[in-house]
């Protein structure tokens, strides 16, 4: 998965923005075709600590409003669960991606034994 805003950073300055309280956020996104309903999420963003959530998921939001309830009978049910979980701030990965930069990679378990 693609996570988009941290360009340039390495693991140590992306754990030290998360313990300040950055996150990691995914938002849903609806498109429906008559009777073909697509619920996705996004890539993943980095907010740094004060960004918020709400409005850098507002570009996936206007999407499923425009596009996500055409299809019948799933597009309005997805929409309006892409709408709930977008205005609450999206999906937070950033417990899992946390875990993930703490656990060491086999190059270092390989270093560490040596």
């Amino acid at each position: 998965m693609k996570i988009v805003g941290i360009e340039g950073m390495s693991p140590d300055q992306m754990q030290f923005e998360i313990q300040r309280g950055a996150k990691l956020i995914c938002y849903q996104y609806c498109i429906s075709i008559l009777v073909i309903t697509f619920r996705r999420s996004s890539d993943a963003y980095f907010l740094r600590a004060g960004e918020s959530a709400v409005s850098k998921g507002l570009p996936w939001t206007l999407l499923s409003l425009v596009a996500g309830w055409w299809g019948i009978p799933w597009g309005p049910i997805f929409t309006i669960q892409s709408l709930v979980t977008n205005f609450q701030g999206g999906k937070d990965l950033t417990a899992e991606f946390s875990s993930r930069l703490t656990r060491p990679t086999a190059t270092q378990a390989v270093a560490a034994k040596a």
